[in-house]
């Protein structure tokens, strides 16, 4: 078997696999990468830029070990290299697939690109080119990459190759004019092996009940396993593994998260012994997370920065009917609710939410989570009811109702954002808001769309809190510390 022996002090050997544009293999190249490393027995650590839930746990799937996103809009340099070096410890390589092409960014300067973020991370890039009916321009294209801003692009892996002539005209006219290397040529396939859904990749964590799960788990590391041995059929992968080897030491970067000061209530919680909603508030108080096919974006960071504010985290499930323990706060994420309004629609937890929130109990909700929270979730013409904290119904649409990221002001009292704040975070949905009765909003979006009416977002009652913006905690670091504090009070 192969070694990997990094020689960095940030990590290990590492990779940014990036394209023209989404669509364009990298993610295959991705997931198929980390796969066939995982299988040869590395220890890899995957990355996803920007703001992705679904690519990024697809690749921790993949190397057997959950994905970080890697965001410059949220982060700058010092800090991206911090997290990346927190995170990598422990690994011996690291695969950050990039998002959208490679140069893309926020504004004509290409801020927030994969470009950026790969020189953030002095890291060579192998770039996957879709091929289709291009044979001598693929070098035109690749010089013009290469020469566009300074960046390290030292590998392409064709794709959609249509028969061996063409990959040898493609990959002769590359080295011969640019002298990149071509380390592999995926043929084209009759079908893709990575069906899609209206917001990417399927969800992981499977949609049927009981044994059916099973199934889909299986079926879907089937999936990794084929995308391993397409890689390993096509792709020079020791080149790979080699020219994410030259990688060059990285500075040695201070730890991402301040140091935290253990108290007596760690033993307590490590041993399950209670918390604040069994003690009547004198330990960590008790935050429950839904984590389950209808409900699962969450950021690792943000889980994070919770228990570092202080709390003692619950996962929690919308889909079973186990009962709740007993919760000081509760945090909804972002998902696919609307696959599952008809068992939402029935679950005996929606009366549990709305129990907590006229119980006053601190309740954050992302995108999918508002939905829940609304009295009734439309998808295909029917209404499927739902929490009913909000009078608003979340109609859920054919095409994107929110798409980027956002810059948002509070504007209203609430108890998680202290009121002239400005968040940076992001909206990704096909659902839109609409009101059927008065509503309250806590943030006006620019740029963003929200709940749409100029772009407010942020529905509050009691101390209740929904937004179609999702959030960064390390790039609001008043979150965690305000959503600790109010299920402590």
């Amino acid at each position: 078997m192969s070694r990997i022996q990094s020689s960095n002090t940030a990590g290990q050997a590492r990779l940014v696999i990036s394209g023209l544009s989404g669509g364009g293999g990298k993610t295959l190249l991705s997931l198929g990468l980390a796969r066939t490393l995982w299988r040869r027995g590395f220890s890899v650590k995957p990355y996803k830029k920007g703001p992705d839930y679904i690519d990024a746990a697809w690749l921790g799937l993949a190397a057997g070990r959950a994905a970080t996103n890697l965001d410059p809009y949220f982060l700058d340099e010092q800090r991206l290299r911090a997290l990346f070096a927190d995170t990598a410890a422990g690994s011996t390589f690291a695969i950050i697939e990039g998002n959208r092409g490679l140069y893309d960014g926020r504004d004509l300067a290409g801020s927030c690109s994969t470009a950026h973020l790969a020189r953030t991370l002095d890291a060579p890039v192998a770039l996957a080119l879709n091929c289709t009916k291009m044979t001598r321009t693929t070098a035109a294209i690749v010089a013009g990459l290469a020469a566009f801003e300074p960046i390290r692009l030292a590998g392409v892996v064709l794709n959609q190759v249509g028969s061996p002539r063409h990959a040898a005209m493609a990959r002769k006219s590359i080295e011969h004019y640019t002298g990149i290397p071509v380390l592999g040529e995926i043929p084209r396939l009759r079908e893709n092996p990575l069906p899609e859904r209206h917001m990417g990749l399927p969800s992981i964590h499977g949609e049927s009940p009981d044994a059916a799960l099973h199934d889909e788990e299986s079926e879907t590391h089937a999936v990794l396993d084929a995308l391993a041995e397409l890689i390993r059929a096509n792709c020079d992968v020791d080149a790979l593994i080699s020219l994410a080897q030259s990688a060059p030491c990285l500075p040695e970067v201070g730890p991402f998260w301040p140091p935290t000061t253990p108290d007596a209530t760690d033993a307590a919680d490590a041993t399950g012994s209670g918390g604040a909603a069994a003690s009547g508030g004198a330990l960590r108080p008790r935050i429950g997370y839904v984590r389950d096919a209808a409900l699962w974006f969450y950021y690792e960071e943000n889980l994070e920065a919770l228990r570092r504010a202080g709390a003692r985290l619950v996962e929690v499930s919308l889909l079973t009917p186990a009962p709740w323990p007993e919760l000081d706060g509760l945090y909804l994420g972002g998902g696919f609710p609307e696959v599952l309004a008809a068992r939402l629609s029935v679950s005996p937890q929606l009366a549990e939410i709305k129990r907590l929130s006229e119980d006053n109990r601190p309740i954050y909700a992302e995108c999918g989570g508002f939905m829940i929270l609304c009295r009734a979730l439309r998808v295909d013409g029917r209404d499927y009811p739902m929490a009913d904290i909000f009078p608003a119904r979340a109609e859920f649409r054919p095409k994107p109702q929110g798409l980027g990221y956002v810059e948002a002001r509070v504007t209203g009292e609430n108890p998680f954002h202290p009121l002239g704040a400005v968040l940076r975070g992001h909206e990704f949905h096909y659902s839109r808001c609409e009101a059927l009765g008065e509503l309250t909003a806590a943030l006006r979006l620019d740029p963003g769309c929200g709940m749409g009416d100029g772009g407010r977002d942020g529905l509050v009652t009691r101390r209740t809190f929904a937004a179609y913006t999702h959030i960064f905690a390390p790039a609001v670091p008043h979150w965690a510390e305000r959503f600790v504090a109010a299920c402590r009070a």
